[in-house]
This record gives structure tokens, sequence and C-alpha cells, in this order.
């Protein structure tokens, strides 16, 4: 593949510029005004949704983190793209999203914003192409190195249901829960002529907070119970990777007899189920408002600072993508998780394994114009099609719930300190649990700066 760099800035730059602007101002209201936490039923299973480890220039192509390799992008799905890393890369995401949910009634009962910042990243070459350019070296191996701070799953449901019976009457049932993990990852990728590999190690923390509640509405003087759960997670993480590049044409290439470069990257990770710690701390209470002095609490059972262990799942990804030199690239990516290994004392039932297809790329009119700025963007675009780990109950009989999306979004190259780097923006639209009894739609606008600088570790050269 070739990269190149324009030579000069565009006036028609600034009008791109103003659009970024306006894309990160329009974002970071949405997250001030946006509510601090999401409201999805499917958080609720596990230790809450698992997010997605693909940066967004990934996402909006669906999702190619098994086999997609960049020179200017980080990629910390499977750890073995870094090899490919040609500068030092510093990435930070943010998103905004509106989810809107269905019950079976076709009742659109509740619409809500939620938005954060999605990751941080910075990724370290630990050699300079220039210095191999100048010291006219060609070299065999080149090692990356990245950090990456990024959300592993969130939780955020509010849950109420009405029923009654004869003896009690009507009652009220609510669950709700909030918090969620983050993981830090350190990730290392070793590139070997046309086989890389890597590996990624990282450490798993958080807090999730699950509450339900009982209240006997045609009973006004009775308790309403109330239990509490507090969750703090801890643990460690690891995932290997390989990846292996075919090059069609390369003699031709390099001989000059062809400008552009055909290459089909073949990638594999895997991770084997890993233990997390888990302390967990507890009480049942009730609370009458019956009392002429206030509340009246009576309190039923109280745990503190039970520790005990879980298991995280393996998982398995695998993709192919095809590089038509900066033209375009197409991709595919399969990933299969084995939810049912989940194990942990604070989730009682037992959860379905899922998997998730995706397909996408990227589309470059002609990334050397000097007279077109669009023809040098980014067009990506991208499916993806996965089941989410809901509990496996005797009532739906192994019902799959299902996460059906289509992403859209666009690279603009901009210059930052005289290095040209990426403002990536898009827009995600998907729908989650189609014909089951919750029905999840939501639109998540997503925005990153990603920055490229070639001079670290450069060696100076005088004369």
């Amino acid at each position: 593949m070739t990269y190149a760099q324009p030579s000069s800035k565009l006036p028609s730059q600034s009008v791109v510029y103003r659009m970024i602007l306006c894309s990160l101002l329009l974002l970071t209201t949405i997250i001030a005004t946006a509510q601090p936490k999401q409201n999805s039923p499917y958080s609720r299973f596990g230790i809450g949704d698992v997010g997605d480890r693909n940066f967004y220039y990934s996402q909006f192509m669906g999702g190619l983190g098994a086999s997609y390799i960049s020179p200017y992008q980080i990629n910390v799905v499977n750890p073995a793209s870094l090899g490919h890393l040609s500068a030092t890369t510093f990435d930070i995401g943010v998103f905004g999203e509106l989810s809107g949910l269905k019950d079976r009634s076709d009742e659109i009962y509740q619409n809500v914003w939620n938005g954060n910042l999605s990751y941080m990243s910075l990724a370290v070459p630990l050699q300079n192409k220039l210095n191999d350019i100048l010291d006219r070296k060609e070299r065999d191996v080149t090692v990356a190195t990245a950090f990456t701070l990024m959300p592993y799953s969130n939780v955020g449901y509010n849950i109420a249901t009405q029923d009654s019976t004869d003896n009690l009457g009507a009652f009220n049932r609510n669950f709700s829960g909030n918090g969620g993990s983050y993981q830090v990852l350190w990730s290392n990728g070793v590139k070997y002529k046309n086989l890389s590999f890597g590996i990624n190690l990282g450490y798993l923390f958080g807090k999730i907070q699950n509450v339900r509640s009982l209240r006997f509405i045609d009973r006004p003087s009775s308790f309403q119970t109330i239990g509490e759960e507090n969750i703090e997670i801890s643990g460690f993480l690891y995932n290997v990777g390989l990846i292996y590049n075919h090059y069609f044409n390369r003699a031709d290439y390099e001989e000059k007899k062809a400008t552009l470069l055909k290459t089909l990257s073949l990638g594999l990770y895997y991770n084997s189920r890993t233990n997390f710690n888990t302390s967990l701390s507890s009480r049942e209470f009730g609370v009458s408002q019956s009392g002429s002095a206030g509340p009246i609490l009576d309190t039923l059972t109280v745990n503190n600072d039970v520790v005990s262990q879980g298991k995280l799942p393996s998982e398995l990804g695998v993709g192919a993508t095809y590089y038509h030199g900066e033209k375009f690239a197409l991709g595919v990516n399969y990933v299969a998780t084995s939810w049912s290994d989940f194990s942990s004392d604070f989730v009682n039932n037992p959860l379905n394994n899922t998997t998730k297809l995706s397909f996408g790329g990227f589309y470059r009119p002609n990334y050397k114009s000097v007279t077109s700025y669009f023809s040098r963007v980014y067009y990506r675009f991208g499916f993806h099609y996965e089941t989410v780990p809901n509990e496996v109950l005797p009532e739906n009989m192994g019902e799959t719930v299902r996460d059906v999306g289509l992403n859209f979004g666009f690279g603009f190259p901009f210059f930052y300190q005289r290095k040209i780097s990426h403002a990536n923006l898009g827009l995600s639209l998907g729908l989650r649990g189609q014909g089951t009894a919750i029905e999840e739609r939501y639109m998540r606008i997503s925005f990153s700066f990603t920055f490229n600088d070639d001079e670290w570790f450069i060696k100076r050269k005088y004369n």
C-alpha cells in the first residue's frame, strides 16, 4: 500500500474545518446535556453491555479489527496490527447517542440521550522510518507499543412492572442499575516481513450497583422492600493476535509497473477464559411511610465485602481485508464469544454464546489530489449483525436477541503541526431485540481525532 501526504493546504479545507468544529461543538453539547447513564434493559445481563474495542474509524466500517492494518491508525482489537504503524499516533473519541425503547404494544415509552468519552490511546513505533530513509536502511522487523483507556462494559437500566394478586392487590416491581467497568490496555505488535503478531495485556476495574424494590399499591401501610447490591470488579485481561499480508502485485509495484499495491490481510485473535475478582456488599431492608414521625426502616439482611471470583468468556475473532492501494478497501469480520462460560456469584442465570458478523470498507476517490480536498477524504461504510448475551431462562426458551446496524463515516485529513492527521465523523443506526419483549432503537453520532507525528526518536544530523 502507498501513503502520501499533500504538499500544501488547500483553501477549500477551511469549509471542512468549520464542519469539524461544528460537529465537535454539537457532540460536546450533547454530552454536556445528556443523562449520565444509558437506559438499556440488555445492560442488566452479565457485567453489563460490553463495549466495542474497535476505534471509530473501524466502527464506521462495521468493525474490521481482526484484520485491518494502517500506518496511521491504532487498532487494539488485534494487537498484531501495531507492527504496521509508521508514526506516533494519538486517538481520542467521543459519542452522543439517542436510544428509544418499545414494548410489544408498539408504544415507545422512553427516549434517552446519553454521551461520553469513548477512549484515549497513544501508540508509538519503536523505530522511526525517517531515520531509515536517511540511513538508506530497510528493516525486516518493526515494533510498536500502545497504551489505551476505554470502557469494558456499561450498566444503565430502569425497568418497572405492575402486577396484582387477589390477596395483596396491585403491586409494583422496579429493577435499576448503573455503573460499569473500564480497561487499561498495554498493546505490543511486531511485524516480520509479511507476518505480524501481537499481544494485549490489560487491567479491568469498575463498580456496578443493582437495586430492586417491591411496593404494594393497595396496602399503603405495608413495608416497601428494597434490595441493593454494590459490586466492585477487578482482574487482568489479555489477547493475542496474528496478521498475514499477501501482496498480489508487489514486484510490479516496486518496479513502478503498477501504481496501486493490491494487498489481502488475513487476521486472527484469541483469548481464553480469564478470572476476575469481585467484592460484593449488599443489604435488604423495608421502608414504611405510615409512621407519624417519618419513614420507618427495617433492615432485613446485610453483607459487607463478600469476596469471590468469576470468569470472563473466551473470544475468537477472524477477518480478511482487501486493499486496492489507497483507492478502496473491503473487509469481513467474524467474532464468537463463549458467554456460556461466564460465571459470577452476582449472576444467577446462564448467558447464551454470541456471535458478530461485520462487513464494510472505505472509498477514497484520489488521495493524491491537489485540487479537490474531498477527493482525499475517506468515505467509510459498514454493516454489523450480532447477538446479545441475554440470560437463558425457561420462559424464553433460549430466545435470541439480535443487534443489527448500519454505519457511515468520513475521515477528514487536516494538518496539525505540519503533519497530516484525521478527524473521523460518523453515524450508526441500529435495532436491538426486534420481535422480543423489549425493542431498542438507537442512533449514535461519533467523533474522534487521530493525531500523527513522525518526529519521535528521530536522529538529528548536522553537516
